[in-house]
């Protein structure tokens, strides 16, 4: 109830405001009438408007405190409401209807401040209802006949209508109220009707006994009292009838006229508005019927979402067509070549051969001193090495000067030219170049062009590929990547080195914060350049956490021990540029393809001065190196579309890192779901990076042997984080077997030992040695110090510091199995708590740059970001051409249903609006940037720039942002028809996608999939109630903070903004309950412009929130 009367009291406050309102209007100069009667009427009008000339000041001051709130200019709304200029026919016919029409009637008649001031109390303190409180004409002992509703009396007193303090007495003459003024009940004097209002004389209903068209009666027992005019101004829905009904303009409060066809006329309208060419507009039409436009543009709309629905993927498919052809040729080019050159070699060594042979024959002819000179030339030869240009005999000088100076023939064959040039250098890039499509074989002009000078694609393709074919052919003689033949083609071919990366590791402890558990124990080792060590271990070894924590990405737990950087005790994080780790999930774009994926990677991570051409070899080396030929234009496919084999994905998986060319690559299970030919593809690929440098250490899961003897190095943990073995992979047996554990014949040695780590096979009694003993000894067996718990478990005096960690086992000191549940939980918490911490800290985490390479700066990452994400969308076509369509059905359906009430100014269709476009937009932000979310993390944590990335991104959806308001406002608006402009309702919908789509992408990054959508479905609704909520001051400040808030205002205000004249007590009252302000829109934009960039801030700074 105490809320009620409150909105009641803001009611009538806002019809005291209107009280205000109709005398300060006097104030403008009105021209005479033309066609008035007489010279008297017309000085009648001008003596009533110049006696309130200055009466606006003293209203004025009092209006801008209390009702700045839903007027913005003063001047400009009351010249709305109450310029009658062009029409004040209405006083004139007043002062002619007055007894004997003295123009002291009509002056007599109108109220002054001090009545206006006792309208305002008596409004204030009597409710709603029909009359005010009683005063000096109107109370208990006098009642005159002007007291009643519609009725008005003169005064026999001077007036003055600047006096605020005195009421004039008013009790002669009492007649009904002049046609264009309204008389309220219980005051004796007339105001007049705003613009927009019709205020004729009230005729009497003998079946109802009321005053039609308004709706009060005649006072009992008074036969000579009959209906006067109108009784009263407030708002829409307690003073209806004073409004110019729809269908029909009031060009003055005395004149109504039906709207004419193809026009049409609001209610309280001054005349009519002209139908748009194709909206159907009868004869009094309320509103414009502009379905046509909506069905046209729906019908429109639709065509171009089938069009892109069903031929996006053609933009991108031509110029992956062009560039695939582009790169064919050049595969095939070089390929001719290399063959032409193979042919080439395999005959000159052919005719070397029967050189030898001939001259073996003329020794014999010849004399005994030539036979001899020549005998000794062929023991030179037989030095020579078979198939090269030592092994021909010489030219004489003659022939060689004869080669060159008879030049008769300028037409020289090309292939003589080519034979010539292979001739001086067989492994040049000159010689054959055999093009696609010509059948002759042509010369390639001037020398191999350098990377630097290669600009078309063409060319780069071809020197990349004419590199590759080069190492292949050196691979082929070297015994198929053998140790002996790495080593034999490490020393035939120029191996570019790496910046050395050595991580060594001493007495390495982590324990986890807030439970006092060991997840890693007394870790002492290194990993060095040049070599592949493989970690082994049973389940909950610590395999992965030993890995996080050599790439600096363990958190939440406590770290004791050494880890040295070449050395020194340096950060990881200082060589994070140079540093590739593979996760154990294969994080890989799923709607680029395998060359976009690499590629992109090596752009973004490799060195800014590295030439293109030499980037373009980087990749295309990676991809021959991988197998991946095959499906390098195809894309990788994601749950809703089927792309590479799980194999193919995992080897992109890793190539993502090797493109990079790192000096430490950590590798998380890459050989996981490959079967044993793509591991050993795989393995003879990271043995190629170690060759130059590459330090290479990665988890495996009970490989093969013949994978198990390709590694270096071996470090196998046991359950706990506790080392039982680290050294090179060929002394693994012998060292074991040294304990008495000898591997069984025909067993796979690495299987047989993670067994016996499990417990799952037992040591031989003999061997005197236990698996929980097995840490511990080769601590002992390398001098390492061993703690005291752990020596006395060798000794079986207490229980296994490995069987503890294995599963969150704890120090002695950690508590009892008979901790309560509220000591668990408190553990838990502060756990949990702690790991936060670690995260946050992490985030804002810096460390100097030591990794010697200069990666391309944000704006350069930005364009890379923006082609990425530019392809992504447009692979997405379809789901973005479903999201546009739900958009327009949504808009179809709330513009019809949700009508713009005139009273509430369309709040209720605007709040269904907020509600869809919030719901609409978070869902389609949600499902695209939480797939992102892992590859984000991945890319941010990698060195890449975080601020390129939400650049790029905030840049593609300014699309989204900008096209999602349009389509649902050519729906809903054309159906609703409000009275706001299109420009206003699209700027609002701007800023509020906008800043919908920042929340989305906030609670993508800081939730799970599943609570992320549910809390994006509770949040506009949640929000929505709360703004809408105004009975609770407390309530009201934090709608203040509710972006649905200050979209509904915006919405509102541009709404109301164009209710003026007769609306204003209606706009007033309206903006009153609600708590708007007109004055607040372009704050309401900025408010969801901030939200929205706050949003985005927020994202960027729980950017390593998680990590992979």
């Amino acid at each position: 109830m105490i809320s009620r009367d409150r909105e009641q009291l803001k009611d009538l406050s806002v019809r005291v405001f209107s009280v205000l309102l109709f005398f300060s209007f006097f104030s403008l100069p009105l021209p005479r009438i033309a066609g008035q009667d007489t010279a008297s009427y017309d000085l009648a009008t001008e003596l009533v408007l110049s006696r309130y000339s200055n009466l606006t000041p003293v209203f004025k001051d009092e209006l801008q405190s209390k009702f700045s709130f839903c007027i913005v200019d003063i001047d400009e709304d009351w010249d709305g409401a109450f310029n009658f200029s062009k029409d004040s026919r209405f006083i004139s016919n007043c002062a002619k209807k007055m007894a004997g029409g003295s123009i002291g009637e009509v002056l007599g008649r109108l109220c002054t401040a001090a009545e206006i001031k006792l309208y305002s109390e008596g409004l204030l303190q009597s409710g709603k209802t029909s009359y005010l409180k009683p005063n000096k004409n109107c109370n208990l002992s006098s009642w005159v006949s002007g007291c009643e509703p519609g009725w008005a009396c003169g005064s026999s007193e001077k007036v003055d209508p600047k006096n605020r303090s005195y009421v004039p007495v008013r009790s002669n003459d009492c007649a009904p109220c002049c046609e264009g003024f309204f008389c309220p009940h219980g005051l004796t004097c007339m105001l007049p009707c705003p613009k927009g209002a019709y205020c004729p004389f009230a005729k009497l209903n003998n079946e109802t006994g009321t005053c039609e068209p308004y709706s009060y009666q005649l006072p009992p027992g008074k036969q000579n009292h009959t209906c006067g005019g109108a009784d009263k101004w407030a708002d829409f829905s307690s003073s209806k009838e004073l409004f110019c009904s729809g269908g029909s303009y009031c060009p003055s409060t005395i004149q109504k006229n039906p709207c004419s066809s193809g026009h049409y006329c609001r209610q309280g309208s001054t005349s009519q508005e002209q139908c748009f060419r194709m909206a159907t507009c009868k004869s009094q039409s309320e509103n414009q019927n502009i379905t046509a436009y909506g069905i046209l543009l729906f019908a429109g709309l639709i065509f171009i979402l089938l069009i892109i629905y069903n031929c996006s993927d053609q933009v991108l498919a031509t110029r992956e067509k062009r560039q695939a052809k582009s790169r064919e040729k050049a595969v095939q080019s070089v390929r001719e070549t290399a063959q032409a050159r193979e042919k080439w070699k395999s005959a000159k060594d052919i005719a070397k051969k029967h050189a030898v042979g001939l001259s073996s024959q003329f020794s014999r002819t010849f004399s005994r001193r030539k036979s001899t000179r020549h005998s000794d030339q062929l023991k030179g030869l037989g030095q020579a090495k078979p198939g090269t240009d030592a092994a021909l005999p010489p030219m004489p000088p003659n022939e060689q000067s004869a080669g060159t100076s008879k030049g008769k023939k300028k037409d020289k064959s090309s292939l003589t030219q080519m034979i010539h040039a292979i001739e001086e250098d067989p492994n040049s890039h000159e010689g054959f170049n055999l093009e696609i499509g010509d059948k002759n074989i042509k010369k390639q002009t001037g020398k191999a062009p350098k990377g630097k000078q290669l600009h078309t694609q063409s060319q780069i393709f071809k020197y990349a590929y004419g590199q590759i074919e080069k190492e292949k052919a050196l691979q082929e003689q070297n015994a198929n990547l053998t140790f002996s033949g790495v080593i034999q083609m490490a020393g035939d071919t120029e191996i570019s080195k790496r910046p050395p990366i050595e991580v060594a590791f001493k007495d390495l402890t982590l324990t986890l914060k807030g439970k006092n558990k060991h997840l890693m124990r007394c870790v002492t080792g290194k990993i060095s350049p040049g070599r592949v060590s493989a970690v082994m271990g049973p389940s909950g070894a610590g395999k992965t956490t030993f890995l996080s924590a050599l790439a600096g990405k363990i958190k939440g737990c406590t770290m004791s021990g050494m880890i040295l950087v070449n050395g020194k005790m340096e950060s990881i994080h200082s060589y994070k540029k140079i540093i590739g780790f593979v996760p154990q999930d294969d994080i890989v774009h799923g709607n680029l393809t395998v060359e976009e994926n690499l590629w992109f990677s090596a752009r973004c991570r490799l060195s800014a001065d590295l030439p293109k051409p030499e980037k373009v070899l980087v990749v295309e080396r990676v991809i021959e190196s991988l197998g991946l030929q095959a499906v390098r234009d195809s894309l990788v496919g994601t749950v809703e579309r089927r792309g590479i084999s799980g194999g193919q994905r995992k080897r992109v998986n890793v190539g993502l890192e090797m493109v990079m060319e790192p000096s430490l690559l950590i590798l998380d299970e890459p050989t996981s779901g490959l079967d044993s030919s793509s591991s050993n593809l795989l393995l003879r690929a990271l043995r190629r990076e170690a060759l130059e440098g590459v330090n290479i250490c990665m988890v495996v899961h009970q490989p093969s042997y013949t994978l198990f003897k390709m590694f270096d190095d071996l470090i196998l943990l046991a359950k706990g984080g506790l080392t039982v073995y680290h050294g090179s992979v060929k002394k693994v047996e012998e060292y074991f077997a040294t304990l008495g554990i000898t591997v069984p014949e025909r067993v796979n040695p690495p299987d047989y030992f993670i067994d016996i780590l499990e417990g799952i096979v037992k040591p031989s009694t003999s061997s005197g040695v236990t698996y929980k003993q097995l840490p511990v000894r080769w601590m002992l067996h390398n001098g390492y110090p061993v703690p005291m718990d752990m020596l006395q478990s060798s000794d079986g005096m207490a229980a296994s510091a490995g069987e503890n960690s294995a599963h969150g086992g704890s120090t002695p000191n950690a508590g009892s199995d008979g901790q309560s549940f509220a000591g668990d939980f408190w553990q838990d918490v502060k756990c949990h708590v702690e790991v936060n911490k670690d995260a946050l800290q992490h985030n804002f985490l810096k460390s100097s740059d030591l990794s010697e390479r200069i990666t391309p700066g944000v704006f350069q990452q930005y364009r890379y970001f923006l082609g990425r994400g530019g392809k992504q969308r447009l692979r997405e076509a379809r789901t973005q051409a479903v999201d546009f369509l739900i958009l327009l059905i949504a808009g179809v359906c709330l513009g019809t249903l949700a009508k713009v009430s005139d009273e509430t100014f369309g709040a209720i269709g605007y709040t269904y609006t907020v509600i869809a476009v919030s719901l609409l937009c978070k869902i389609a932000a949600l499902r695209t940037f939480g797939l992102d979310k892992l590859h984000y993390w991945r890319e941010s944590s990698s060195g890449m720039s975080s601020l390129a990335y939400f650049l790029s991104r905030d840049t593609i959806d300014l699309f989204n942002t900008i096209i999602k308001p349009l389509v649902y406002l050519s729906m809903f608006y054309f159906f609703n028809n409000p009275r706001s402009s299109v420009i206003d309702n699209f700027i609002v919908l701007l800023c509020l996608v906008y800043c919908v789509t920042g929340i989305a992408y906030a609670l993508a990054i800081y939730l799970a999939p599943g609570p992320a959508q549910l809390w994006s479905v509770l949040l506009p609704v949640v929000l929505t109630l709360i703004a809408n909520y105004n009975e609770n001051k407390f309530v009201s400040r934090i709608a203040d903070l509710c972006y649905t808030k200050w979209a509904l205002e915006a919405f509102v205000i541009a709404n109301a903004k164009r209710y003026s004249g007769v609306w204003l007590i209606t706009r007033c009252g309206s903006l009153m309950k609600t708590g708007y302000d007109l004055n607040h829109w372009y704050r309401s934009l900025i408010f969801l412009i901030i939200t929205g960039l706050y949003a985005f801030l927020v994202l960027f700074a729980g950017k390593k929130k998680g990590s992979v």
